[in-house]
């Protein structure tokens, strides 16, 4: 086991005292920098930094930052949901550091689809037909995942081909 405890700080955003969430800052009681890349990897980091090693993942509609030293969670109910999801990563980490022979490190982030890649495939009519007012609005929804091939009615069948095989190389959750 590698991380063994924390100590927790939960509190309300300074930046806005209208906010209904709270904030919480995990201070590890040992340095975690190397399970990271293995948690990067079993998790799916939406960013990874080398240095000083962290990784970010947004999860549940939660930012969450796990560095060597610390984790930070932000936008939670109250205190219980702190600390369910603190312990739930205390065991990722643990997991992830436990099984670390057989998983291969990650030191990248989760990338995106190109937003010029998918917008030469488009017809480029801003017909509106997909709900959205152009089609470089429907670029911008297609990488992060809301909108697909199947969205836009006016693309060629051939475009419509490319574009499903294009987005479907990219995790989006």
């Amino acid at each position: 086991m590698l991380l063994t405890g924390y100590r927790e700080e939960i509190f309300l955003p300074t930046c806005n005292n209208t906010f209904q969430s709270v904030h919480c800052i995990a201070h590890l009681d040992q340095d975690i920098s190397g399970a990271l890349p293995y948690l990067n990897a079993v998790l799916g980091g939406d960013t990874y930094i080398k240095e000083p090693p962290s990784v970010t993942f947004k999860l549940y509609g939660k930012l969450i930052s796990v560095h060597g030293d610390k984790i930070a969670v932000n936008a939670l109910r109250d205190e219980a949901e702190a600390r369910h999801i603190l312990e739930w990563l205390k065991e990722q980490i643990n997991d992830a550091w436990g099984k670390r022979e057989t998983i291969t490190p990650k030191y990248d982030g989760k990338t995106i689809p190109d937003f010029l890649t998918i917008y030469r495939m488009l017809p480029k009519t801003n017909c509106k037909k997909c709900g959205q007012p152009t089609c470089m609005m429907f670029c911008s929804q297609a990488t992060n995942g809301a909108l697909g091939a199947a969205d836009c009615p006016d693309i060629t069948e051939e475009n419509k081909i490319k574009l499903a095989d294009y987005l479907s190389q990219f995790r989006f959750d």
